[in-house]
């Protein structure tokens, strides 16, 4: 089999499965109501645990893939993103409506809005889910057609900054133990020093090759 058949039937439908165990826990969990003394804070902590695991390893799939000369696992980024932004909006769904229930109003938008501004870890976590939005709605090849490749690449570099504002939400949300942030903090300057490394070496090797192909006479262009 070729890199990308082997992608397609084995390691895609792998990723799958993986990547909806912590779903199907905690479906476990609520069913046989086994989610401990406050259900909302774990399901709380286990979907905010679950989006920023699988938003580190959408990072970490291209990398992976150069390093392992495995170039097909590139396949797999959409579909893990999107994976972490569905973790991620059942993470803000269940904040939001433990919000509304505690302010006793019903839908209480204002209550939201208020607690998002009052305290800055959640204040960064809803920037962070703000900026995945618009990284999942353009994860479409439509999209890369209707913005073009430079633009989409630029829009999507985003997500290293959405990785930054989950880590530093989580380091925040933390009150003692800060070994599990600290861990996807370093893995997140790992993955961002292997692009810029990876960028600042690209732009050298095609610094000489620009500069021959300007010396070069028309006529050898073709």
């Amino acid at each position: 089999m070729t890199q990308g058949q082997w992608v397609r039937r084995v390691v895609r439908p792998a990723a799958v499965v993986a990547a909806l165990v912590p779903a199907v826990l905690l479906l476990r969990a609520v069913v046989t109501d086994n989610l401990g003394a406050n259900p909302v804070e774990e399901i709380t902590h286990r979907t905010g645990f679950a989006a920023i695991t699988l938003l580190m390893i959408t990072l970490a799939v291209t990398p992976a893939g150069r390093l392992l000369r495995f170039g097909a696992l590139v396949q797999l980024r959409r579909m893990l993103g999107l994976f972490a932004f569905f973790y991620a909006s059942l993470h803000f769904a269940t904040y939001a409506l433990d919000q509304t229930y505690l302010s006793g109003l019903g839908v209480s938008p204002s209550a939201i809005a208020e607690d998002i501004a009052k305290r800055p870890y959640v204040t960064v976590g809803f920037t962070t889910f703000l900026l995945l939005v618009p990284l999942a709605v353009t994860s479409t090849r439509g999209w890369v057609k209707r913005l073009g490749g430079k633009r989409w690449q630029r829009l999507h570099r985003l997500v290293y900054v959405a990785g930054a504002g989950a880590v530093l939400h989580f380091l925040w949300l933390v009150k003692a133990d800060v070994r599990q942030p600290v861990i996807y903090g370093v893995v997140l300057v790992v993955l961002l020093g292997y692009r810029l490394v990876g960028a600042r070496l690209g732009s050298r090797r095609a610094a000489p090759r620009a500069r021959r192909s300007a010396s070069e006479p028309t006529g050898a262009r073709g």
